[in-house]
C-alpha cells in the first residue's frame, strides 16, 4: 500500500498495491503489519456498507467527539462518490480546511481520515455502494455533524446534492462550542 498525502495534516488516500496476472489482481485493502509501518490506525471494531439507489445523495458530514473518536477509512466499491473530510483539530495547521476526491472502483483509492475529522460523502451515480473501516462504536451521544453547506468551510461540491437525511440538511453552522473542538485537540 502507498500513502498519497492530502493538503490536510494526517490525512491520506491510499493506493493500493495490485499483484496483476492474466486472471486480474489481488490486493490488500487491510493489513496490520502494513499500516502500522505507516504510522497510520490499525485497529477497527466496525465495518459499515452503505448503498445508495441515486446520483446525488449526500451524506454527512460526522464525525463523533472523544473519547469516541474515530478513524475511518472509506472506499467505493460499486458507482463514483466524492468523498468529503474536514480538519476539526484545533491545534492542527489545516484547521478548518476540507480536502474532496473522486472515489470509486476503477480508481481503487481508499480515503484515511484521522480522530477529529468530519467525514461526508455524495454519489456521482446510481446504485453507489461504499464499505468503510471504523476505529469506533457508534457513540450516538458523542455524534456530531457539520451541515454540507455551512459558509464556515465553503465546500465545493462538484454537484447539488439532491437527496439529503433532515438530519445532515440541519445540523446547526459551525460553533466551537456545540462542535466541542476543544475535545479533538491532540487528536491523530
Amino acid at each position: 500500500m502507498k500513502l498519497i498525502p492530502t493538503p490536510l495534516n494526517d490525512a491520506y488516500l491510499i493506493e493500493l498495491d495490485r499483484l496483476v496476472d492474466r486472471r486480474g489482481f489481488f490486493a490488500r485493502v487491510f493489513c496490520a503489519d502494513e499500516f502500522r509501518q505507516l504510522g497510520i490506525e490499525t485497529r477497527f471494531v466496525q465495518i459499515n456498507d452503505a448503498f445508495n439507489a441515486a446520483k446525488g445523495t449526500l451524506r454527512g458530514l460526522h464525525y463523533q467527539r472523544p473519547p469516541s473518536a474515530e478513524v475511518k477509512i472509506v472506499r467505493c466499491l460499486q458507482g463514483a462518490i466524492w468523498d468529503v473530510i474536514v480538519d476539526l483539530r484545533p491545534d492542527s495547521t489545516t484547521f478548518g480546511r476540507w480536502y474532496g476526491a473522486e472515489l470509486n472502483p476503477d480508481n481503487r483509492l481508499m480515503m484515511y481520515a484521522p480522530r477529529g475529522f468530519a467525514h461526508g460523502m455524495l454519489t456521482l451515480q446510481d446504485n453507489s455502494e461504499v464499505l468503510y473501516l471504523v476505529s469506533d462504536f457508534y457513540d450516538p451521544p458523542r455524534e456530531r455533524g457539520i451541515r454540507w453547506n455551512d459558509p464556515h468551510f465553503a465546500i465545493a461540491w462538484p454537484i447539488s446534492p439532491l437527496d439529503i437525511s433532515p438530519k445532515d440538511a440541519t445540523w446547526p453552522d459551525f460553533d466551537p462550542q456545540f462542535h466541542d473542538v476543544d475535545g479533538l485537540r491532540g487528536q491523530k
